[in-house]
């Protein structure tokens, strides 16, 4: 597990040694496979924009409430833009073997997460918490 790690961080940090396995794929799968970790950072970065948002405009809400809700939407972000880099990696590298794309769970958790923290924040200027 912890050599699994270490050898996926060295991927991240020194993408070029993926050329070392198997073949070059298709540069259009790439490309694509490039587009789809690009969604992922703007999904994350729109997420760190909700998230100030949550913190500098819902003053209607108590502090702990926003906050809350706020530090939800800011670690969603961060998840959203490691997990971004570790689906580039696995897709990349599956490419290069010949194998199955890999699979992740991670898209229904980010789905929930938001429509979790949108719950939140609709209970409470619904309920006019804070006031």
């Amino acid at each position: 597990m912890i050599d699994r790690l270490r050898e996926t961080f060295r991927l991240w940090c020194a993408p070029r040694r993926l050329r070392a396995e198997g073949s070059t794929p298709d540069y259009r799968f790439s490309l694509a496979n490039e587009r789809t970790f690009l969604a992922w950072i703007r999904t994350a970065l729109a997420l760190v924009a909700g998230g100030i948002a949550v913190d500098q405009f819902l003053t209607g809400l108590s502090w702990g409430m926003r906050t809350t809700i706020a530090v939800a939407v800011l670690a969603s972000a961060a998840m959203c833009a490691f997990r971004a880099v570790n689906h580039w990696l696995g897709c990349e590298r599956a490419m290069r073997r010949g194998e199955d794309l890999p699979v992740s769970r991670f898209p229904v958790l980010l789905a929930t997460a938001t429509a979790l923290a949108a719950l939140l924040v609709l209970a409470a200027v619904a309920l006019g918490a804070g006031r």
